[in-house]
């Protein structure tokens, strides 16, 4: 296993939002990364919005975005919580 860790910047604004968004991750995307081989996935959230992200993989981050790319909920869940983050 391979193990993945990104960081993005939640807009400090849309914290409270985004926090409960992820109380309640639609199950077909939880399913989704599942079936990509994303395994102990975890986000981790501060208070000035900076997320940080980390998952195990068999294979590289890479090709681990591109099988969650190819789902058809990846991209709903995508533009849902497009507005949220800072570019």
């Amino acid at each position: 296993m391979k193990r993945v860790g990104f960081a993005l910047r939640v807009r400090k604004e849309k914290i409270a939002e985004y926090k409960k968004h992820h109380e309640a991750v639609w199950e077909e995307m939880r399913q989704a990364l599942r079936d990509s081989g994303w395994h102990n996935y975890s986000l981790f959230l501060s208070e000035d919005g900076l997320l940080f992200g980390y998952f195990e993989t068999p294979v590289s981050f890479a090709a681990a975005l591109a099988k969650v790319a190819k789902k058809e909920i990846n991209a709903a869940w995508r533009t849902a919580m497009a507005p949220y983050f800072k570019p």
